[in-house]
């Protein structure tokens, strides 16, 4: 498998995996209002990616308007997290990285390529979900690594 594929697959298996839609994790605990927010909305942005990237690893049957739907909700949020991490708030629950705020203009630019992905995202087939579909991951997996506390 090329480096590229392994990495694509990588990042949709770790985004897929053992998650159903719009399932917390370990959020359930955060007091904080805007950070309940955030964790809602990143739960959203979760379960739709869980959608669209289910049926790209073909674990789920290739619908179109399911996927429609999914990416459609996936481009909407992703347009409001900048929205959403504006306040520099926190939680202890929270696993947002103090670096968002250190460096806003890349965090949004991200937010803003994830939307864009999601906006390009040709979900009329799954050839056209599994062509785009590592775009939607990469920029998932770039805000995780460079803005999430592990």
């Amino acid at each position: 498998m090329k480096p590229r594929t392994a990495a694509i697959v990588a990042v949709i298996a770790l985004g897929t995996a053992a998650l159903t839609p719009m399932t917390p994790l370990a959020h359930a605990e955060a007091s904080n209002p805007a950070v309940k927010e955030r964790i809602a909305l990143m739960g959203e942005i979760r379960g739709n990616f869980a959608v669209i990237g289910g049926m790209a690893q073909g674990r789920v049957d290739f619908d179109a308007a399911k996927a429609e739907e999914a990416q459609a909700a996936l481009a909407a949020a992703a347009a409001m997290i900048p929205e959403k991490f504006e306040p520099q708030e926190t939680d202890p629950e929270s696993e947002a990285s103090p670096a968002i705020w250190e460096d806003w203009d890349q965090f949004t630019a991200i937010a803003a390529q994830l939307e864009q992905a999601a906006l390009a995202l040709d979900v009329s087939s799954l050839d056209g979900i599994k062509a785009g579909f590592g775009s939607v991951g990469g920029n998932c997996g770039a805000c995780h690594k460079a803005f999430r506390v592990e």
